[in-house]
């Protein structure tokens, strides 16, 4: 390939990478099979080609080129791909056979026991899916990617205080991300801790502002310790400019053991649209 056609693969390549990123699926595949035309075993216009047939939901066709990618290169990312295709493809047991042989590779990719830990509890194996994360996290103990995925097993598993126990080493030790205080505050809120769910969530919100669930649960925490006119106004920020996340809201008044319930969307809608008494901002 001369360096003419070399410059055209790689703009392919960009243009397919940036509507990929922007979600734009039907053009993501059409640019990396254009670009797979003029190199068809270019591993990057594989995966942006895999990646956005299952964006499509056509995962059955995404399996094809990523096997052949395997079979040419030991590329455990391809392979953890290739995983994920066969499970959304309803061929759950390749899939996680796939990814076992993925984890068991030396140097470890850690993906690969993210990604197999996640189709196993999806499967219902809960258990199992907390081995792997284990047997991940002996490899790396120091991931907070994997003690993150850990918790969120525990609380799967209805372990609220081994969830907590876990997400709180990984707020000490990651104290700015905010997933992971989301995920602790998650755990505490179930486990009844609702000043201290409260509190993590304020923190979660001080480092991203916008995220409207989290702020949703902090409302059921304050209205959960009586302190109903704060998680009221809190409900009026996640709906103000949004009125799809109506139900959210009013599923978060009805669910409080101090909340309120409407038996119609229009009169919670009227409801929280009213403008509160002057109160501190959650």
């Amino acid at each position: 390939m001369n360096g003419r056609q070399n410059n055209a693969l790689a703009q392919l390549l960009q243009q397919a990478f940036v509507a990929l990123r922007n979600k734009q699926f039907d053009a993501a595949a059409r640019l990396a099979s254009e670009a797979l035309k003029s190199n068809r075993t270019d591993r990057n216009a594989v995966m942006i080609l895999a990646h956005a047939l299952i964006g499509l939901g056509r995962t059955e066709e995404a399996i094809a080129p990523l096997e052949r990618a395997a079979k040419r290169n030991d590329d455990p990312e391809v392979e953890t791909l290739l995983g994920h295709a066969l499970c959304g493809a309803r061929r759950a047991n390749d899939g996680i056979a796939q990814l076992r042989r993925t984890a068991a590779r030396r140097p470890p990719y850690l993906p690969a026991f993210q990604e197999l830990a996640g189709q196993l509890a999806n499967a219902g194996e809960i258990g199992a899916a907390i081995g792997i994360i284990e047997q991940a996290l002996a490899l790396a103990p120091g991931s907070i990617d994997l003690q993150l995925d850990m918790g969120r097993m525990h609380v799967r598993n209805n372990n609220r205080s081994e969830a907590r126990r876990v997400l709180t080493a990984a707020r000490s030790a990651a104290p700015g991300r905010p997933d992971v205080l989301t995920e602790l505050a998650w755990a505490e809120l179930l486990d009844g801790a609702y000043a201290e769910a409260a509190d993590t969530y304020r923190h979660a919100l001080g480092l991203r502002p916008g995220d409207t669930l989290s702020r949703a649960n902090l409302a059921i925490c304050l209205m959960e310790m009586g302190e109903r006119t704060s998680g009221e106004t809190a409900l009026r920020l996640v709906l103000r400019g949004r009125p799809h996340l109506l139900s959210r809201a009013a599923f978060a008044m009805a669910t409080s053991s101090h909340g309120r319930f409407f038996f119609r969307p229009s009169a919670a809608a009227k409801f929280l649209e009213r403008e509160p008494e002057p109160v501190t901002t959650p």
